[in-house]
């Protein structure tokens, strides 16, 4: 099968993650109107529950940065146990609303998405879900160093996940793609051989694997990678990097001109 790349290929960014492939970094920002720079007064205080400054740091990941107990009082104690109470557990609660969170990032709703990643994560702290996905959607800002470290505190939690490997070795390659620091090309690297190693039909993860060997200029081996990928999910391939590819190599298969 011959394909011709000479379309619009999507965004490196959309393709990066396992899970969603996600749509959401403009819609982030056209609804985060205001710069909810904390969630502190005036005096270093934190804002009373209710309050606007409350409301908006619960879009932020983690709140705005705070620890648990800080989250807590701002999202209010009384709530919260109610919240918990409409479950077995806290942490089946926190199972819930992780789901849900990726729900609304499937639907577009990315400041939604935010909150429910927020809560699950203040019931249930060693949640690497609500990480991972908080650090999905840290993935819309210019730099990837959010989404790096909130990524990197779920994969802490949850070292066998393949699905958090994927998408942190991704960030660290994006952002390898920006600073050109080697530490970032080799912790991407070893990330994604481990996906593919672990879980080889992970199509996507084939997929960045190939962007990392064409960023060490290993032209042929990126395009085994990409063939690799194709194999099991032509939904993974990366056109902005075939692209890049036959720039400096033709397709050894011939499939793509």
């Amino acid at each position: 099968m011959l394909i011709s790349v000479s379309f619009k290929p999507v965004s490196r960014l959309l393709a990066a993650f396992t899970l969603l492939g996600l749509v959401m970094a403009a819609p982030a920002q056209a609804q985060r109107k205001k710069n909810p720079d904390s969630a502190a007064n005036a005096d270093g205080s934190l804002a009373a529950a209710g309050t606007p400054a409350a409301r908006l740091a619960r879009l932020q990941p983690l709140f705005g940065g705070l620890t648990p107990e800080q989250a807590t009082q701002l999202f209010g104690a009384v709530q919260l146990k109610a919240i918990a109470a409409s479950f077995a557990s806290a942490d089946e609660a926190s199972t819930f609303f992780t789901t849900k969170g990726y729900e609304y990032l499937r639907e577009n709703q990315p400041d939604t998405a935010a909150y429910r990643f927020n809560l699950a994560w203040l019931l249930n702290p060693q949640n690497a879900e609500a990480f991972r996905g908080l650090g999905i959607l840290a993935s819309s800002q210019p730099t990837p160093d959010a989404a790096i470290d909130l990524l990197n505190k779920g994969f802490a939690l949850s070292p066998d996940s393949t699905l958090l490997m994927s998408d942190l070795g991704t960030s660290y390659l994006m952002r390898y793609g920006q600073t050109k620091k080697k530490k970032d090309l080799k912790a991407g690297m070893d990330l994604l051989q481990r996906v593919t190693t672990l879980e080889p039909t992970n199509g996507t993860a084939w997929q960045q694997l190939a962007r990392g060997l064409y960023y060490e200029e290993k032209y042929p081996e990126a395009w085994e990678a990409v063939h690799k990928g194709q194999a099991q999910s032509i939904g993974s391939l990366d056109f902005d990097l075939i692209t890049d590819l036959l720039a400096k190599q033709p397709d050894p298969q011939g499939k793509f001109k």
